[in-house]
């Protein structure tokens, strides 16, 4: 089976990434093996439950049934993503996973997918994330599994590139900032440059053509001493290529894509953004069924996103949050409208979302009505409605 190296910068289980992983799992063979190696957070409590949402994300999105194994001989597709780079170095290296990781980009075989913290480890060298940035530990680096080794690349890698949580201080670099990488980078051999992959993108290499593509939202940044090359998304190249680029060459210009592909992808963050103003806009008109489908929308997001298994992915509850305040908002424009105009509509939505066991936003839609002075009663023939005095406040 032709080999494949992806390298995702985050986003390995969320909307963003499904399309790289769905081309990465056409390259199987039918009854193909496919394990995640759960190492870098198998310290965790919930590690179970990020097992489970992890494997929910590939069989529902990918088509992929995943195994959890300590190991990856005799599997056709590896994934490994989120957690602590150096408890899976540690765990990786004394258990032989590491060679065995090597083994196959050296062999130019199987599917071998990293992500955030794993995909940290895939350099020569490694960031202790969690001991630098959450620990204080000084800046400094760790050994790599080093599977760009084989590949003809000195360099480290480094995910969550253009992270932005930070706001009022520098978290780009997977939460080093400019300050610490600079620092860092002056102790790494010489000729090693730093690759740096954006959150929600992918660097994908083909390990038998040595063909070469970013994938996904952001970039990838190539970075010596004086000299930074960004790869935007889109961007085809080879091997070669990636080499010379990271030796130091300038290589040959690639050329920008278009902007519909720079932006593939779309976060979370964004959709909810997104929600809000058609929301506001269909109020505006008024057009409560759009706001409604609106509503909608949001919770078909909600739930593409909630098998996330990033450790930032809280935003999935302000998103149920945002959700709840849509439907509240519904019913008290409901209330205030032509209460016969809208009703029809409103209750034929409500018995769409249970028809589809979407019973939570039928509840909540239910709810909010009942907020705006509007009973909603369910009869053996059919829902009935009635208005009522709101009630008092608590």
């Amino acid at each position: 089976m032709p080999g494949l190296l992806v390298l995702m910068g985050s986003g390995e289980t969320s909307p963003t990434m499904v399309e790289v992983h769905r081309a990465a799992a056409r390259r199987l063979r039918p009854g193909a093996r496919a394990v995640l190696l759960d190492t870098p957070y198998a310290f965790q409590e919930n590690a179970a439950d990020i097992s489970a949402r992890a494997r929910r994300y590939f069989a529902r999105s990918v088509g992929l049934d995943v195994e959890v194994a300590p190991g990856v001989a005799g599997a056709d597709w590896v994934f490994s993503g989120p957690g602590s780079p150096t408890y899976a170095l540690d765990r990786w290296t004394h258990s032989g996973v590491a060679g065995d990781l090597r083994a196959r980009v050296r062999a130019r075989s199987g599917v071998t997918v990293l992500a955030s913290a794993a995909a940290c480890t895939a350099g020569l060298a490694t960031v202790p994330v969690y001991e630098i940035y959450k620990v204080g530990a000084e800046p400094c680096w760790r050994e790599g599994i080093d599977l760009l080794e084989p590949l003809g690349l000195h360099a480290v890698l480094i995910p969550h590139f253009d992270n932005a949580e930070g706001g009022t201080h520098d978290t780009r670099y997977c939460y080093l900032g400019e300050r610490r990488l600079s620092r860092m980078e002056r102790e790494l051999p010489p000729g090693t440059a730093v690759l740096g992959v954006d959150e929600h993108t992918a660097l994908v290499v083909d390990l038998e053509t040595e063909a070469v593509e970013v994938a996904g939202r952001g970039g990838v940044t190539v970075r010596l001493p004086g000299s930074v090359t960004v790869l935007p998304a889109g961007t085809r190249t080879g091997l070669a290529e990636l080499r010379r680029l990271a030796e130091g060459g300038a290589g040959t210009p690639v050329p920008a894509p278009p902007p519909a592909v720079r932006q593939a992808g779309v976060t979370l963050e964004e959709t909810m953004s997104a929600a809000e103003r058609a929301f506001a806009a269909a109020v505006a008109a008024p057009d409560l069924a759009a706001a409604a489908r609106a509503v909608l929308e949001l919770e078909a997001e909600i739930v593409s996103w909630a098998a996330d298994t990033e450790e930032d992915a809280g935003g999935v509850d302000q998103a149920r949050e945002l959700m709840r305040l849509l439907i509240a908002r519904l019913g008290e424009q409901a209330a205030t409208a032509g209460v016969h105009t809208v009703m029809g509509p409103l209750l034929a939505l409500r018995g769409e979302l249970r028809a589809q066991g979407r019973y939570e936003v039928a509840d909540a839609l239910r709810e909010a009505l009942l907020e705006g002075g509007v009973l909603v009663e369910d009869t053996p023939d059919g829902p009935r409605w009635s208005v009522v005095p709101p009630p008092r406040p608590r």
